[in-house]
């Protein structure tokens, strides 16, 4: 696996005992395996530290070869030297390279880090004299215009989602990065199309999503399908990936499919299928119990979805259904919320 640098940027005054920043610091640095599952590899800024001193060749090194900069800025953010020293080489990298840079924001807001004001003004305030000032305000409302997460708006202000978040969309640049450093053509050029699908889901006026992704044979449909896919399934409970659904539905199929996405999103590789008529009985009682992310891909007829995703009410809210077709009347016709057209 090909293993990734993250610069995990670390908030905290000079004294690092500010109790906000280690509260943050505990929540982004847990479950180090989850993270080295998804191919992050954190470096933990503050490490062999001290204070007072100005930021050293390691942690320069560091952010030469770090693909993506987590920035975070809290309430005191603004009050250490050491950070904003620190923020303005990763600005320079960001710039020169091209290098995701991610701003959070964590009980702080992005105005106030853009033009220094409230709590950041306050926190800046001992270092309005020094040389360096005009360097680190321009550093902040560069960071603070980038894309990343505000803690308020996220989430309605739950933490431990808040965080889940952010891994989400570390993890979705890192796929991106990871096409581009391997040349994987499928999906360079779909980073804009996976986060348009994705942003779609973020409706809460919307029960149980349902998503269809039309264009036509080979257009990178399926392909689309399979990244949103990858980069949402942890957040589900369970799961299911149903491939070639125009072909495998010929003859006796259905059933078949029908299977497959119960044991799939069951996790009961006993459970059988003797007909379509019974396949739908059996999904409508069983599917409900859990939040769940299905794609059916390449859907060419109405009676697929009625067979295998017939109603909202089959699903427990939350669930996300994914359609890839070369038809929009069977997206129309089966009242798909949103339709991504892949060009």
């Amino acid at each position: 696996m090909l293993r990734h640098n993250v610069v995990q940027r670390m908030v905290e005054e000079e004294k690092r005992a500010v109790e906000e920043n280690e509260k943050l610091r505990k929540m982004l640095l847990k479950k180090p395996k989850q993270r080295e599952e998804k191919g992050i590899t954190t470096y933990k800024d503050d490490e062999k530290i001290k204070k007072g001193k100005r930021i050293n060749d390691q942690l320069i090194r560091s952010i030469e070869d770090s693909r993506i900069y987590i920035i975070v800025f809290s309430k005191n953010y603004a009050s250490s030297s050491w950070c904003l020293d620190e923020l303005v080489k990763i600005m320079e990298y960001h710039k020169t390279t091209g290098r995701t840079a991610y701003s959070v924001f964590f009980n702080v807001e992005p105005t106030e880090v853009r033009h220094q004001s409230g709590a950041i003004k306050e926190a800046f305030a001992k270092h309005e004299k020094d040389e360096a000032a005009e360097i680190w305000r321009d550093a902040m409302k560069e960071a603070a215009d980038l894309a990343g997460r505000e803690l308020k708006t996220t989430c309605d202000g739950h933490e431990a989602k808040f965080i889940q978040q952010i891994v989400q969309d570390i993890s979705l640049e890192l796929r991106f990065v990871n096409s581009n450093s391997s040349n994987d053509g499928k999906l360079i050029g779909m980073e804009t199309s996976v986060k348009d699908v994705i942003s779609n889901l973020k409706d809460t006026s919307v029960n149980v999503h349902m998503i269809g992704t039309l264009g036509i044979g080979g257009g990178g449909k399926t392909t689309l399908a399979r990244a949103v896919f990858d980069h949402i399934s942890d957040s589900f409970e369970g799961k299911s990936f149903v491939e070639n659904v125009r072909e495998v539905s010929k003859g006796s199929g259905m059933k078949v499919l029908q299977e497959q996405i119960l044991k799939d999103v069951l996790n009961d590789q006993s459970l059988g299928v003797t007909g379509v008529y019974e396949g739908v009985n059996m999904m409508k009682k069983l599917m409900g119990s859990k939040k769940l992310l299905v794609v059916l891909d390449d859907v060419d007829d109405t009676e697929q979805l009625e067979a295998l995703a017939g109603e909202h009410t089959w699903f427990k809210s939350g669930s996300t259904i994914i359609i890839t077709t070369r038809d929009e009347h069977v997206l129309v016709a089966h009242g798909v919320n949103f339709i991504h057209h892949v060009m």
